[in-house]
């Protein structure tokens, strides 16, 4: 029986041969269909199995290690807590503005300074504490300058300076230049510094 005369009407009498190769393709049809349909969904849901079982095992040794040292970690968070109370007892309870700008016009003038201006700035409020900037304008010699920032860092209450400048009307900004103004005793200089002091404001303790 030649190929051409296969047919489903006469599939009862087709060879042997042809028998099995029809049966062999509607097997791998049906693998085919098995493996699209089941297979293939069930590696993609075991991949991500996989990833989580990952994920999992990645948290579970990071929580572990956490617990393990959780006593050293909290005696930490006690000592960083007690330095932080420490300093911020030190620290007045009220700014005593007027107080301080005497003190801070005294250095200035035994400096030989000539003050321009010192103008408090808004209160900030931080977390435990409140800052008062105070807006300082003086003018004097290089070495008197540097000897009023020095005696501003001998307070008795904690001050700190930020945001200067240092200026001369029409000076050369060339390097040699301010190298000049720097080693010179009789130039006038213009500084504007900002002076930062600070008081309590609420318990640390109570805020934790």
């Amino acid at each position: 029986m030649n190929v051409e005369d296969l047919t489903l009407e006469n599939i009862g009498i087709w060879p042997t041969w042809a028998k099995v190769v029809v049966v062999g393709l509607v097997c791998s049809f049906i693998v085919g269909l098995f493996f699209f349909f089941d297979i293939k969904p069930m590696r993609s849901q075991l991949l991500q199995a996989e990833l989580a079982d990952k994920e999992l095992r990645a948290t579970y040794e990071i929580k572990s290690e956490q617990a393990a040292n959780l006593d050293e970690y909290k005696a930490q968070v006690e000592e960083i807590n007690q330095r932080i109370e420490g300093m911020l007892a030190q620290l007045p309870k009220t700014l005593d503005v007027p107080n301080l700008i005497e003190d801070i016009s005294k250095m200035g003038i035994s400096a030989g300074l000539e003050f321009k201006s010192i103008r408090p700035q808004p209160e900030i409020e931080q977390d435990y504490y409140t800052e008062l900037p105070l807006a300082i304008t003086v003018t004097g010699t290089y070495h008197q300058l540097a000897e009023f920032v020095s005696n501003l860092a001998s307070l008795q209450r904690i001050v700190t300076l930020d945001d200067f400048t240092i200026t001369r009307p029409k000076v050369d900004r060339s390097i040699q230049r301010l190298r000049e103004v720097a080693q010179s005793k009789n130039i006038q200089l213009s500084m504007d510094i900002t002076a930062k002091t600070y008081k309590q404001s609420r318990s640390f303790k109570k805020n934790q």
